[in-house]
């Protein structure tokens, strides 16, 4: 087998080097070649390592830079987080405060509704009132003028026929007119003694008061009837009084009404605007955090500025004005 003629070479000087013996100039020439080229091989790979080390260096820099702002990122959303969660609860006790707010406005204004009902029930029974006493002050004014017409038409004739009429017929005259003024009347002279004294400072009822024994029972029961004709009279200006201020009561009621219906819009809208701020909140953070950039809205800022005060509305509710009653019994304990 026939070896390559580099091969022989290669042996053939190792030998001689082995024993001693000189090495070609040609061979020494061949070596260093190899060396130096073995030497720029190695420098090149030293320089490319090189510059891949500079360039894992670099990649591993930003890197680090990337893990320490996701970092930043991930610390600056979970306070985000945390502050959208705080706010959230409050806006929830808002919501229920606005909707607690809301039911107690209800039931004031369903109170104030049955309180209208009632004064508008008052109203009418009062007017009702008026015109039955209105009505029966007139038939006792026409009563008494007539029963006044008849007393001086039968003084005058008494006067007249005084000596030609016989006791008998006098006595007579004065049992009937005695009985017609008794028809449907008791407790007359009470009533008439209580307008008296009621009275007293007027120089009349003063005169009749002191000559009240003295007085036959038909003048004391025209002066009975004038005292209850004066007292319905009375009745009847109270009963004008207490209609035209139940109507005030009743306008009152009606304009509080309309401010209290006003009143829960406004709180109605209040609470929606709200929830929809909560809502549009929570899906700008949803947002944000997948896209991993945190962008804050200016609705975001602080939604409980805009908060309501309800210090005023929790005051007690005021109970309505109470009318004059003007029945026989609040006039007798008046008495």
């Amino acid at each position: 087998m026939e070896l390559p003629q580099e091969t022989e070479d290669y042996i053939r000087e190792s030998i001689d080097h082995s024993v001693g013996l000189p090495v070609s100039s040609n061979t020494m020439l061949d070596k260093i070649r190899a060396v130096e080229a073995a030497n720029l091989c190695l420098r090149q790979q030293y320089l490319c390592l090189q510059s891949k080390m500079r360039e894992k260096d670099e990649i591993i820099q930003r890197k680090d830079e990337i893990i320490e702002r996701a970092r930043a990122e991930a610390s600056m959303n979970a306070i985000a987080l945390k502050r959208f969660v705080d706010e959230n609860q409050k806006l929830a006790v808002e919501c229920a405060n606005l909707l607690e707010q809301s039911n107690k406005w209800e039931r004031e204004c369903s109170l104030y509704e049955q309180d209208r009902e009632a004064l508008m029930d008052f109203a009418n029974e009062a007017d009702e009132k008026g015109k039955e006493a209105e009505s029966r002050n007139q038939e006792l004014v026409e009563q008494n003028k007539k029963l006044l017409e008849e007393l001086q038409l039968f003084r005058l004739q008494s006067e007249a026929h005084k000596d030609d009429v016989p006791d008998n017929d006098l006595h007579m005259e004065q049992v009937l007119l005695d009985s017609l003024l008794a028809v449907g009347k008791e407790n007359l002279e009470s009533t008439a003694l209580g307008f008296l004294e009621e009275n007293s400072g007027i120089e009349v009822c003063a005169k009749i008061l002191k000559m009240w024994s003295s007085f036959r029972p038909v003048t004391q029961k025209i002066v009975a009837m004038v005292a209850e004709m004066r007292n319905l009279e009375k009745d009847k200006d109270h009963l004008k009084v207490n209609l035209h201020r139940a109507e005030e009561e009743v306008n009152v009621l009606f304009e509080e009404c309309n401010k209290l219906n006003e009143a829960n819009k406004k709180l109605i809208r209040q609470l929606n605007r709200e929830m929809h701020i909560s809502a549009s909140d929570g899906k700008c953070m949803s947002s944000t955090s997948g896209k991993g950039k945190r962008k804050c809205s200016p609705k975001t800022s602080s939604p409980l500025e805009r908060k309501l005060d309800f210090s005023d509305a929790d005051s007690q509710r005021q109970p309505l004005s109470p009318l004059q009653s003007n029945s026989p019994e609040s006039r007798t304990r008046k008495k």
